[in-house]
């Protein structure tokens, strides 16, 4: 009786074994999976005015990248759909390397640290720092007043604006905050100066706050840092995809379109 219940164990083991070895399918590149999902995944700062901000009373997305997330699906098919994935500076590279999103999209300052984790694409908007402060602050008038003894800059850590700063500032003190919402809070309350920021977040903060004066770089720039999309290193066929969008985009006047929509043609970058 043992003996027939080991043949048909073997027997059973053997005919589950396929003839021929199939090897395992590799992972299908981001674009493909994108179609045939028809799920396009972005990653977003949805506190970004003008860039990828959600209203805080219709919680509705507006902004230049939103805009262009939605173009961006249009372009790869009819089928294709957008899912916005809330993320941050300070999460950037966790959430893009870590396959949350296919594309990150919200303005990302090119630079060396990124770059070494990250794939940019070719800039679409460009800005150069600007400074904001209280109305009532009599100290800092112009953009020479800022690096002097005794006055306190804040930034948000994560923003490039921090290691900019840390390089730059000679003679001010430096805070680095872990949030926008608290540098703001430290220029209101006067335990800050000025915080920095780039210009859309300047015209938020103009557009929004009845206290808040804006501080423009000198004429010949400050610190100009170029803007694109990021996604994970590698998959060069994802990678040239959104590279032809962008050149698209650049090319057919819908980049200006809808960067003029949001009030940001100053900063688009064309070229």
């Amino acid at each position: 009786m043992q003996q027939r219940v080991l043949l048909l164990l073997m027997f059973c083991l053997l005919v589950s074994i396929p003839l021929v070895h199939a090897e395992p399918a590799g992972p299908s590149d981001r674009l493909t999976k994108v179609l045939q999902t028809g799920q396009l995944r972005v990653c977003i700062w949805p506190d970004y005015y003008g860039i990828s901000y959600r209203n805080p009373k219709t919680q509705q997305l507006a902004g230049i990248d939103i805009d262009l997330a939605q173009e961006l699906a249009f372009d790869l098919g009819p089928e294709v759909r957008v899912e916005f994935v809330d993320s941050s500076f300070a999460r950037l590279i966790e959430d893009v390397t870590n396959d949350r999103c296919d594309i990150a999209m919200f303005a990302i300052g090119i630079t060396p640290t990124r770059a070494e984790k990250l794939r940019f694409s070719q800039p679409h908007l460009q800005s150069d720092v600007y400074a904001v402060t209280t109305r009532s602050n009599r100290h800092l008038q112009k953009w020479a007043d800022i690096d002097q003894p005794g006055v306190v800059v804040a930034v948000a850590k994560g923003t490039y604006h921090e290691p900019v700063m840390r390089e730059r500032l000679r003679q001010a003190r430096l805070v680095a905050l872990d949030t926008p919402f608290a540098r703001e809070q430290e220029v209101e309350s006067g335990r800050a100066d000025v915080f920095m920021t780039d210009y859309p977040y300047s015209q938020r903060m103009l557009a929004n706050s009845d206290w808040a004066r804006l501080i423009p770089p000198p004429p010949t720039g400050y610190h100009l840092t170029p803007y694109a999309y990021a996604m994970a290193p590698g998959d060069d066929r994802w990678y040239e995809r959104i590279e032809n969008f962008i050149r698209t985009i650049k090319k057919d006047g819908r980049l200006l379109e809808t960067a003029k929509r949001h009030r940001l043609e100053a900063i688009a970058k064309l070229d």
